[in-house]
């Protein structure tokens, strides 16, 4: 079963997912995406972390995601728009790429048997980015949203801590 949990900075997503895992698991994973970019991101990180109990198992995978998920799991990907970072960087900006090689990723998370809560950010909602590579950025997540929320089995938007669901 795949969650789809979406909304704007600080809407209240982590938080609402990881309470979600834990109504269906004693022993829920954390898959984080990120790279560590600089100290600001890593303080972000160690606060990430200090919000889960040791119920939780942290699993760092940059972008191979259904290497680290298993059946019958209970799963936080934390979060869509840092793992699409890292296609992004890694294909030299290259948006078709990037694209084809999340949607190859997500499409192996399918047939796997758990519960996978995915976490992501609605960044096209915001300010129109101003430069040329911002904008290919703010494409790619729109249209892996897309992606995402269209295979989800429930989605939800989060907006100022109270979730409101989008697909049933």
């Amino acid at each position: 079963m795949i969650f789809y949990i979406t909304g704007g900075e600080r809407s209240g997503k982590s938080n609402f997912a990881q309470q979600l895992a834990l109504q269906h698991s004693n022993a829920p994973k954390y898959v984080a995406t990120s790279r560590i970019w600089d100290d600001d991101h890593q303080k972000r990180i160690d606060r990430h972390k200090a919000d889960r109990d040791d119920r939780w198992t942290l699993i760092e995978e940059e972008k191979l995601l259904s290497t680290v998920i298993g059946d019958g799991e209970t799963v936080v990907v934390d979060c869509v728009t840092l793992w699409l970072t890292n296609f992004f960087v890694d294909t030299k900006n290259e948006l078709e790429e990037s694209l084809e090689l999340a949607q190859a990723e997500f499409d192996k998370l399918l047939p796997i048997n758990a519960k996978i809560i995915i976490i992501s950010n609605e960044i096209g909602m915001g300010v129109h980015a101003t430069t040329a590579m911002g904008r290919k950025f703010t494409e790619l997540q729109g249209w892996m949203n897309q992606y995402i929320a269209k295979h989800a089995d429930k989605a939800v938007f989060m907006v100022s801590g109270i979730p409101i669901t989008i697909k049933e």
